[in-house]
């Protein structure tokens, strides 16, 4: 077995992701040789404990990262400015602090201001999840296969970034990079215009009158079925993601609607060719999903 890339791993946060780590990293045994999980909820830290997926359970977060080598935060991303107050002063020498965040640009200008001397940022965004979320949601293969962005700092650690990759890729995932404002604007059409849009039909559902509401859930087809499960995903942590990215995600918004104006006008009209048109394309951008696995 390889040695613990790092000797203590603190998780702040151990929703799905949070408690995914540990038990990769319990299951593995060369991530950590201690795996430290904090969290704000008195609930939450005892369901930690019952589960058993972390050596040391610590309800006070400046504790929680005292000594950690490597720190991650995997809280929503609206929560990290109050996190890094509580926290910087307390992170040792020469640590790694790195994230889970579905945004980047917002996370680097919470945490860079407070991060101190010797300390290294490595933000980071694992494109995996399910709807599913709190410390019960997690397991250990949920990054395999899948890609994770990382958003080096100009002039930062490189050694940190390799040990962060390291960590990524004995998850079983394909580590990229790329500066933040890229980032943002790839998740914004890939990932958080999707939820939006599952948001709000799921919302329109809703708000039609009983019978017709009653009809649409009972007789619901997999493409309904498919939003509602995007719909289900965390409030807290989908609310920061909008809130965080609102430039990138209004832009992509903004484009996506010209391009449903344009396909409303040829149903409208009956331009079957436009139509046809948009369907070979959604159907090739299904294919290429396929062929990268990522389907």
């Amino acid at each position: 077995m390889s040695e613990p890339l790092f000797r203590r791993l603190c998780l702040i946060g151990a929703g799905l992701i949070g408690s995914s780590i540990a038990q990769l990293a319990r299951e593995r045994g060369d991530i950590a040789e201690t795996i430290v999980a904090h969290t704000r909820k008195p609930e939450t830290l005892a369901r930690i404990r019952e589960l058993g997926f972390a050596d040391v359970v610590e309800e006070d977060a400046a504790r929680a990262v005292a000594g950690a080598d490597c720190v991650i935060l995997c809280v929503p991303v609206g929560a990290y400015a109050g996190v890094m107050a509580q926290i910087a002063p307390h992170l040792s020498l020469g640590c790694i602090l790195t994230d889970v965040g579905s945004t980047k640009g917002s996370v680097i200008r919470d945490l860079a201001p407070l991060l101190p001397p010797g300390v290294h940022l490595v933000p980071a965004h694992p494109m995996a999840g399910t709807e599913h979320s709190g410390p019960d949601a997690g397991f250990a293969t949920l990054f395999e296969g899948r890609y994770v962005i990382l958003t080096p700092l100009p002039g930062g650690d490189r050694a940190a970034q390799e040990r962060v990759a390291e960590l990524w890729r004995r998850a079983g995932s394909t580590v990229e990079s790329m500066d933040a404002a890229t980032h943002d604007k790839v998740v914004a059409i890939v990932s958080h215009l999707p939820h939006l849009i599952a948001f709000t039909i799921c919302g329109t559902a809703d708000d039609l009158a009983e019978e017709t509401r009653e009809a649409v859930l009972k007789f619901a087809a997999s493409g309904f079925r498919d939003f509602t499960r995007i719909a289900a995903s965390d409030i807290d942590m989908w609310r920061d993601i909008f809130l965080n990215n609102r430039d990138a995600l209004l832009e992509m918004l903004a484009r996506f609607t010209e391009d449903s104006h344009a396909l409303a006008r040829a149903v409208r009209w009956g331009e079957a060719d436009f139509i046809e048109d948009r369907i070979r394309r959604g159907r090739r951008i299904r294919r290429g999903l396929i062929e990268r696995k990522q389907a």
